[in-house]
């Protein structure tokens, strides 16, 4: 149990750190006529799979065991963005991830009685959604301004106005960038269901054998 525990840190670990460095970076994509550089990072695509870790250690050890993960990957994980990554990122992505993944921890568990797929689905759009408004609101807050020059920061290039998910309105970039990274989280919220219901009932079977 305990090597299966620390597996589960050690893949949060690996998770959130990769997603910092890969959220600088834009998902650079061409789709018919949109770029999807515009409006995604491929943070977007790696972050998500921090949820399905989060819940499936709730179900196998339980909330607290949970939270003990969430904390031990945050911490591990903000250390290294401090050299992965910029100040700024370290300190968005960080503070993103224990808030959201905490409040993952809490409605998974109120819900975990329920059909199998409510608990995961429901906990990672909740907490999908406030982990996006926390990020994006710290990244591009201007109480930070001149921690760090990354993040598209040094010329502003991130508040020049931009298509709305490069066909819309214009909007600061910014603010695509935001809404692409959670139509993105939803998309995937949606397909790791089959590889949480997978494994959901491996690690059952696993723990009835070595009961």
């Amino acid at each position: 149990m305990l090597a299966r525990f620390l597996v589960a840190i050690a893949a949060m670990v690996v998770v959130v750190a990769a997603s910092n460095v890969l959220v600088q970076y834009p998902f650079a994509v061409e789709l018919g006529p949109i770029n999807l550089g515009d409006i995604l990072t491929w943070g977007a695509w790696t972050y998500p799979v921090a949820f399905l870790v989060t819940d499936l250690t709730n179900r196998t050890f339980g909330p607290a065991k949970a939270r003990v993960a969430v904390l031990a990957g945050f911490v591990v994980a903000v250390i290294l963005s401090v050299y992965l990554a910029t100040p700024r990122i370290a300190i968005a992505s960080g503070t993103a991830f224990l808030v959201a993944q905490l409040l993952d921890v809490s409605i998974f568990h109120r819900l975990r009685d329920g059909a199998w797929w409510k608990a995961p689905m429901f906990s990672s759009l909740v907490s999908s959604a406030l982990d996006t408004v926390i990020f994006f609101s710290l990244a591009m807050a201007p109480a930070f301004a001149g921690l760090d020059t990354g993040f598209g920061l040094e010329d502003g290039s991130l508040a020049f106005p931009a298509p709305f998910l490069a066909i819309g309105p214009e909007v600061p970039l910014w603010v695509s960038l935001a809404a692409g990274d959670f139509l993105v989280k939803l998309l995937l919220t949606v397909l790791m269901l089959a590889p949480y219901k997978t494994l959901r009932g491996w690690l059952a079977g696993r723990s009835a054998v070595l009961a």
